[in-house]
């Protein structure tokens, strides 16, 4: 029977909460201490409707302060245009698309937050109830695992081979490689091989935040549509309501269409050419600070890092000593690789 568990890690500048499954990262929360809070799944508002669109069933909401979010509507409830709407935020945004939300109920005064989103905390007390909350260094070391499973491409599978799983800009591929699995009865081996992609693949898209069309590229030919299809709702029962799945195709794939709720953590974690951002940098090297100040009390530390991750490191650090005493300090090296961190006593 599966076993989930839960992991908070409360750090500096940021908070992580951890969902695993048998043992892994299942889901990874991410909040930023400095994130706008109207954009989050769960955040409830006042927002102004500013335009409507007929022909795609679809307004687009001013939240204030420059925020937007699109609102899709049956054509039986189509809003009025400056009208004042409650909303609650049912899809976070992502790289070049709005947040989604929809409509409560009507809404007085101009564009506002009306109630934030929930805590992280709570957020994994929803996902699996009566659980014990893990914090402290367990914690961290199970977030810091999870955000490097969502980085990597491509993942081993259980008893052999490997899927790779690519985010495009219409759909999410998962490509599965038999590689060295071994048996007898090849057909046994390519079945085995295609249930456990079902299953980690369902678990490193929640991991990663990932959702819309899906398509599942199966190893071999001649496949157990009706077992294969089983799996699949089995293995994305926790994604629902919403989920659709389709029947294994002509040509070897599945086709899923998984609702999208959050922000990928891709984009949390990466800049715009695949390589961690200066702010995950950042993070990284606060969390160094924080490890070495816990084991050399009293210690001067001092962080050495490429210039761009130095200054978004600043306010973290200083965040850092306000908590622990100012003891810590960041210093740029112009030669320095953005990758490369450093940390010592001085």
């Amino acid at each position: 029977m599966s076993e989930r568990r839960i992991f908070l890690d409360r750090g500096v500048g940021e908070t992580r909460g951890v969902v695993t499954l048998d043992g892994r990262p299942e889901r990874l929360i991410l909040r930023r201490d400095d994130e706008d809070l109207r954009l989050a799944l769960g955040a409830r508002l006042v927002a102004r409707v500013a335009s409507v669109e007929p022909a795609i069933a679809t307004a687009f909401l001013d939240l204030g302060g420059g925020l937007e979010a699109i609102l899709p509507f049956k054509s039986d409830a189509r809003p009025v245009r400056g009208a004042a709407i409650e909303v609650e935020i049912r899809g976070e945004p992502r790289s070049g698309k709005l947040a989604v939300a929809r409509e409560i109920g009507r809404g007085e005064g101009g564009p506002r937050l009306l109630q934030p989103p929930p805590e992280v905390a709570a957020i994994l007390a929803a996902i699996v109830r009566d659980a014990a909350l893990v914090e402290g260094r367990e914690a961290r070391a199970v977030a810091d695992e999870a955000e490097a499973e969502i980085l990597e491409t491509v993942h081993p599978l259980p008893g052999g081979g490997d899927i790779a799983i690519e985010p495009t800009r219409a759909l999410t591929s998962i490509d599965v490689d038999l590689g060295e699995r071994k048996g007898q009865d090849a057909k046994r081996v390519t079945r085995q091989a295609n249930l456990a992609a079902i299953g980690e693949g369902a678990r490193l898209l929640r991991l990663k935040g990932l959702g819309g069309l899906v398509i599942l590229d199966l190893a071999g030919r001649g496949h157990d549509g009706n077992a294969l299809l089983a799996a699949a709702r089995l293995a994305f029962a926790p994604d629902n309501p919403g989920v659709a799945i389709g029947p294994v195709g002509r040509f070897g794939t599945m086709e899923l269409s998984i609702p999208r709720r959050t922000r990928p953590l891709s984009e949390y974690l990466q800049d715009p050419g695949g390589g961690l951002s200066e702010r995950a940098l950042a993070q990284r090297l606060v969390r160094r600070l924080e490890g070495e100040g816990a084991a050399q009390p009293g210690a001067r530390l001092t962080a050495v890092c490429a210039p761009p991750v130095a200054k978004a490191a600043e306010p973290l650090v200083a965040t850092l000593s306000g908590r622990l005493g100012a003891r810590f300090a960041v210093a740029a090296d112009p030669a320095r690789a953005r990758d490369h961190l450093e940390v010592y006593a001085t």
